[in-house]
């Protein structure tokens, strides 16, 4: 008999760097341990302490655009002058191992996995309650120039514009409570009525 019930749940985190995305992430890795995070490929330049395969898939621009045109990509965007995109093969079998699938894109990333997994995905928007704060933060990490910060507080206001897109918007303020209410999103994520296959289970139900 036919599962009355997709497989699977994906969820979207965006919002600006420095965030607090790569922290609230750790915390769901632990809540839920059966779960896939996405790992993007991208054409930028590897930093001293990022490791291939473990923070990003690194590699050429040829090779990136090559998968482009074989279709290859999910979605992917070209940020600060670099690709970035996410594998549709890896997504498809985590979503067949009933696995919680998370990724953290942008937000025409979030556009494009939400066309095309619209029963599957829920996206949450994560953001400081303010520039200033998120400037503070940015400057704190200590891994980016002036520069490089600037740029970012710049595609972050041009960011925070799409939150109308959004499912959930999460004020990261204070990260412990933050953490409890994306665990209550994710929980709530595998309840979706759009995951099951209703006329199915209807059918079933009055057998």
């Amino acid at each position: 008999m036919q599962e009355a019930k997709y497989k699977g749940a994906i969820l979207v985190l965006s919002g600006p760097s420095g965030a607090g995305k790569s922290s609230l992430y750790q915390i769901l890795a632990k809540e839920f341990p059966k779960h896939y995070f996405s790992i993007s490929s991208t054409t930028r330049p590897k930093r001293e302490n990022e490791i291939d395969g473990v923070h990003y898939h690194f590699i050429s621009k040829e090779k990136f655009e090559q998968g482009i045109k074989e279709e290859s990509f999910l979605e992917w965007a070209e940020v600060h002058g670099s690709y970035y995109g996410t594998n549709k093969n890896q997504i498809l079998e985590a979503l067949c191992e009933d696995k919680l699938i998370i990724l953290d894109v942008d937000i025409q990333g979030q556009m494009n996995i939400k066309q095309a997994f619209p029963n599957h995905t829920t996206s949450v928007f994560i953001t400081t309650l303010n520039q200033k704060i998120l400037r503070e933060r940015l400057r704190k990490r200590g891994s980016d120039s002036t520069e490089v910060i600037e740029e970012r507080l710049e595609n972050a206001t041009k960011e925070i514009k799409s939150l109308y897109a959004f499912d959930y918007l999460i004020i990261n303020d204070d990260l412990e409570e933050c953490a409890k209410k994306l665990i209550c999103i994710v929980k709530s994520a595998f309840c979706r009525a759009s995951l099951y296959h209703l006329d199915l289970l209807l059918q079933e139900w009055q057998a």
